[in-house]
């Protein structure tokens, strides 16, 4: 409870603070969406400031527990290191390259990319995370994995607003509910995700990789406390999905689900215009039409809107590992 109200009131009090006099001026961290507004960064480093301290904070108090404080302490590491790799892919990338085969097929005619540095940057986050955490040595090569496979995964859902934070929830229910043996638990990063969602679903701010990379590292770094045999089962899990993103949009599986799609929309703003929320794109499972009617493939002699005219600046501004969505 104490490394989640800590986490909270840190996170709140870090994004307060860096909007006020913003590292660098506004514009350094500014992202136009499909609206039109600006909505800033810096809620990935206040979240990942908030994430730290709680985490420290857990360090410091389970320090008289075996274990205890050397888990918190290689979860607070590895936030910092995916938060400090992915807001240099935030502020220093191009765009240009995108998905694992768009950064290492650079890497391959010689060019570096930012999203290329990232991805050894994380790597090398997670193996001193899960060299912290302890362990024989194919516990720390599982864990790493873990914690950059989290890292980047997360990252592949926050395409919409408050999207990586729902799903951030969802898998820290998961792990609690695996039973972690490090005394450790979710509490401190999803406390200052939490914390940070109305600004998110408000499209006032965005996580952007810093955020949503050091939120889902965090989370494969609690989830190093799992028994061996769940650990092998969700890197395998994490794994799977990221080779399914390259070929498949998750948000248009998402959008596709009735009940996935109706948890996608919680708490968010409805789209401009009198297309509303619900309403299917060409090709749709179904809805209702413009003159309330129902309609299941799309409507005929109206080209609705599609996913991508309701696209933020998540899909418009990443340059990590994200593979195109639409």
């Amino acid at each position: 409870m104490a490394a989640g109200a800590t986490a909270a009131g840190a996170s709140r009090l870090a994004y307060a603070a860096a909007n006020r006099r913003p590292p660098g001026g506004i514009k350094t961290w500014s992202r136009t969406n499909h609206r039109g507004e600006q909505v800033t960064l810096l809620e990935g480093p206040a979240l990942a400031v908030g994430a730290i301290a709680g985490m420290l904070s857990q360090a410091g108090l389970g320090a008289a527990r075996p274990g205890t404080a050397r888990s918190a302490a290689a979860m607070a590491v590895a936030g910092a290191g995916a938060a400090a790799f992915g807001g240099y892919d935030d502020l220093a990338g191009s765009g240009d390259r995108r998905g694992f085969r768009g950064h290492l097929g650079a890497l391959r005619h010689g060019q570096v990319t930012t999203g290329t540095v990232k991805l050894g940057g994380i790597g090398v986050t997670g193996v001193v995370s899960a060299a912290l955490a302890g362990g024989s040595p194919g516990d720390v090569v599982i864990n790493a994995g873990l914690v950059a496979g989290g890292a980047n995964l997360l990252n592949l859902f926050d395409l919409r607003p408050g999207r990586a934070i729902k799903v951030a929830v969802a898998s820290g229910a998961l792990i609690s509910a695996g039973g972690s043996r490090s005394g450790v638990g979710v509490a401190a990063p999803l406390a200052a995700g939490l914390a940070l969602l109305p600004e998110d679903l408000g499209e006032r701010a965005m996580l952007g990789d810093c955020g949503a990379n050091a939120l889902g590292a965090m989370l494969g770094a609690a989830a190093a406390g799992l028994p061996r045999p769940a650990r092998i089962a969700l890197l395998a899990v994490i794994a799977g999905l990221t080779a399914a993103s390259e070929r498949v949009s998750f948000t248009k599986v998402i959008e596709r689900t009735p009940a996935l799609h109706w948890l996608d929309m919680l708490g968010r703003r409805r789209p401009q215009g009198v297309w509303g929320e619900g309403l299917p794109s060409q090709g749709g499972s179904g809805g209702m039409g413009p003159l309330g009617r129902e309609s299941g493939g799309g409507f005929r002699g109206v080209v609705p809107p599609g996913p991508a005219q309701f696209t933020t600046a998540r899909s418009a501004e990443k340059t990590d590992l994200t593979p195109p969505e639409e």
